[in-house]
């Protein structure tokens, strides 16, 4: 159950972050509504999945995949650009992820 509360997690960071973009600094009442929203709900889930995940597996799970969808997001919605640095970057952080999960004790 826990892993599903991370993913709840992620995807309320995800959607917060992308609400942030929206929010144009702040001043798009439901866009803001929307991402403090999103990031109460993101932060709630995560402090559930602490309880049986270690916190050097959440927070790398959390906080990679949270990056890696938001420069997908940031580049299919928003239209921003990625270069070819920026795709090693995504791939190493992925790695990590990875080797994370792998090597810690669960």
């Amino acid at each position: 159950m826990s892993y599903l509360y991370l993913v709840v997690a992620v995807i309320g960071e995800i959607l917060g972050t992308s609400l942030l973009k929206a929010s144009n600094g702040f001043t798009q009442l439901f866009a803001t509504l929307g991402a403090l929203l999103s990031y109460g709900i993101c932060f709630y889930f995560l402090s559930l999945s602490l309880k049986t995940i270690n916190l050097s597996v959440a927070y790398a799970l959390w906080s990679g995949i949270g990056i890696v969808a938001t420069t997908a997001i940031s580049y299919f919605i928003w239209k921003e650009n990625l270069n070819f640095m920026t795709i090693i970057g995504l791939v190493l952080i992925l790695l990590g992820i990875v080797l994370v999960n792998l090597f810690s004790n669960h």
